[in-house]
């Protein structure tokens, strides 16, 4: 669950969280305290997981043969950053503040077939290699022809495929030496620096020198004394069996004018803000055509209730205004499974609890990228603790329905949906677990995730049921009638599927620009950090979701079809069915996923996204409407 758990998890947040204003550059906290570094002073580099668009599943750097420390020691890890599949070891890679260094021999490798055979596997499927210093990540910078701005990739390339001049067959050359730039600020009143960038560019180059091998061996490919510098991969290094490979790094110092707070500007830029206008300007034209259905809707029935029926009206305007008031004693009916239709409200509501209370971290800056894990880390302790609103949610509606057992409803409610999600993830871990992926969740991880589960999930489910369930029932504007009305026969388009599959159509056209960018930096790892426009996205989700209901509601009601109960739910939360359509389109047009493996992980990533968006917009649009059909009755007088 571990991979499994970063792409779920992430997916249930950025498809359901949309966060929160502030514009295309949000303030943020860093996430850790700047650290000041004098001139000298030791600079340690970290080795993060080897990663692949490709596989979509991490590896550890240590699992190819790269140079290693004398002990290789595990940085401390919080809860998100191993489900995100991280693996943050230290690494033989030692700077000096300030101190430049040219052509560092840091060790020789001979092949063997084996760990060429994995070499080769990593370059055909595009790995690439992830470091980290001072909590930044390493970034390969390039330029676009179209606009003039510069932009990263994360990590370099493992390799490289290429022939030889005059030749056809295909050979792998692996990048063996690094050249990195370190950006540091320094403050006006002291000589401290602090770092700002940390990048560099990957060259594969066969060495050589002259005599027998030691480490302070001078190389004669790349000499400081002779200033002869690597600066290009002319002269590659071929990965074979018994070959002989020679890491090197150089690392050079530039001071920059970017502040240590503003040091992620940079990582987080990104020029595609007309889309991104164009997608919030597309949303609002949608809110503002179903508000204005809303408002009409409001106007003629509740002007016309108090006017009680009695101005000229056409003959079909009074039957379609009687159509509704017919139903008044069916229409507050319990409908059937009500019991799962607690369930699913009572899950909808913590999961909007967990979202609210995220967009406020958000804002405050606390899910920065330079706080690694922070996010899923956030989310998962934020469901766990909303558990308390989805049980005294499900226990209200419950006892509006009549019901009396309430421990069965609080039982279903803290295990139908984290039951399903977790019985996928153990599979798809199961799965990367056979990749023997760094990825896979230990069994310690999963262990800590069932304790937070069963040891307060479920309590806070069972208090926040107990709670609900002693309060008063919730009482109808109108009695039912105890023998139900028939229903007429509908038009053919006020069949349920028809209407339901309709009513997804709208909230999921209000989002589906900023998905796009949004699965761009989840399966393209892509920096992402727009949270202003995932604001103004969530709103305009919710506010859509409420309002195509109402609008089908209404249709329905005066259709003298009551079984709204379900219909509601499910007609905005129809939308999770068009996401998990585009997601497959986006897999078909966008990735090169071509692992069997690969590609039934991220379907089964996006089958549990859409699955959480279908709990949200439905409850979402349920309460709508289940507010909307209240005040409607409750106005009108009832002979």
């Amino acid at each position: 669950m571990g991979f499994v758990g970063s792409r779920a998890v992430w997916l249930c947040v950025y498809l359901t969280l949309l966060l929160f204003f502030g514009g295309a550059r949000c303030f943020y906290l860093p996430g850790v305290a700047p650290q000041d570094f004098g001139k000298g002073d030791a600079m340690k580099v970290k080795v993060n997981k080897l990663t692949s668009v490709k596989t979509q599943l991490p590896y550890s750097y240590y699992s190819l043969p790269y140079c290693k420390p004398d002990k290789i020691v595990d940085s401390a890890e919080n809860l998100g950053e191993v489900l995100r599949g991280d693996r943050i070891e230290n690494s033989p890679y030692m700077f000096n503040m300030q101190e430049p260094q040219m052509c560092k021999v840091i060790c020789r490798v001979t092949l063997d077939a084996k760990d060429a055979k994995n070499l080769k596997e990593k370059i055909d499927d595009e790995y690439r290699v992830n470091m980290i210093l001072d909590n930044l990540p390493l970034v390969m910078p390039f330029k676009r022809s179209d606009i003039e701005a510069t932009f990263y990739e994360h990590g370099f390339p493992v390799g490289l495929k290429g022939q030889y001049a005059g030749k056809t067959e295909q050979k792998y050359f692996i990048h063996n030496h690094l050249t990195f730039v370190i950006r540091y600020h320094k403050g006006e009143d002291t000589d401290a620096a602090r770092i700002v960038g940390f990048e560099v560019k990957p060259f594969s180059v066969k060495h050589e020198y002259e005599g027998q091998w030691d480490n302070k061996k001078q190389l004669t490919t790349c000499d400081p004394n002779r200033k002869r510098t690597v600066t290009s991969s002319d002269s590659p290094q071929e990965v074979e069996d018994k070959n002989v490979i020679i890491f090197t790094y150089d690392v050079d110092f530039q001071e920059s004018d970017v502040k240590w707070a503003s040091r992620w500007d940079a990582y987080l830029y990104m020029a595609d803000d007309q889309i991104h206008w164009f997608s919030i300007v597309n949303s609002v034209m949608i809110v503002l055509f179903l508000s204005g259905m809303v408002a009409m809707i409001m106007l003629r029935t509740l002007y016309r209730d108090i006017s009680k029926y009695n101005q000229l009206e056409t003959q079909e305007e009074a039957q379609e205004e009687t159509g509704w008031k017919l139903v008044h004693g069916d229409v507050f009916r319990p409908p059937s499974h009500s019991d799962l239709l607690c369930v699913y409200v009572g899950t909808g509501v913590q999961f909007f609890g967990m979202i609210l209370v995220t967009m406020i971290f958000a804002a405050l800056g606390f899910l920065s990228p330079s706080n690694r894990g922070g996010l899923t880390t956030a989310m998962l302790f934020l469901w766990v603790f909303m558990g308390i609103f989805a049980g005294y949610s499900s226990s209200r509606l419950y006892k509006m329905f009549k019901g009396t057992e309430w421990k069965k409803i609080t039982l279903q409610t803290a295990f139908l949906f984290p039951g399903i999600v977790f019985a996928v993830f153990f599979i798809l871990n199961a799965l990367i677990w056979g990749q023997e992926s760094s990825g896979a969740v230990p069994f310690g991880t999963m262990f800590i995730l069932v304790l937070l589960w069963f040891g307060i999930s479920v309590p806070l489910v069972f208090i926040g049921s107990y709670v609900g369930f002693k309060k008063p029932a919730i009482e109808h504007p109108v009695k039912t009638n105890k023998i139900p009305r028939q229903i007429p026969e509908q038009a053919w388009y006020m069949n349920p599927i028809f209407s339901i599959l309709i009513g997804g159509i709208l909230p999921f056209g209000a989002v589906f620009i900023e998905l796009f960018f949004i699965l761009t930096s989840i399966w393209l790892n892509q920096f992402y950090y727009l949270f202003g426009f995932l604001f103004l996205v969530i709103i305009i989700l919710l506010v859509t979701c409420a309002e195509i209901t109402i609008v089908l509601c209404y249709f329905q009601l005066c259709s003298e079809d009551y079984l709204w109960w379900w219909r509601s739910y499910l007609t905005s939360g129809s939308s999770a069915l068009y996401l998990f359509l585009y997601a497959a389109f986006y897999f078909f047009t966008k990735l090169n996923i071509t692992k069997p493996v690969s590609g039934i992980l991220y379907f089964g990533y996006m089958l549990i996204g859409s699955y959480a968006f279908f709990v949200l917009t439905g409850t979402i649009g349920f309460l709508a409407c289940f507010l909307f059909t209240r005040l409607i009755y409750s106005s009108v007088k009832i002979d």
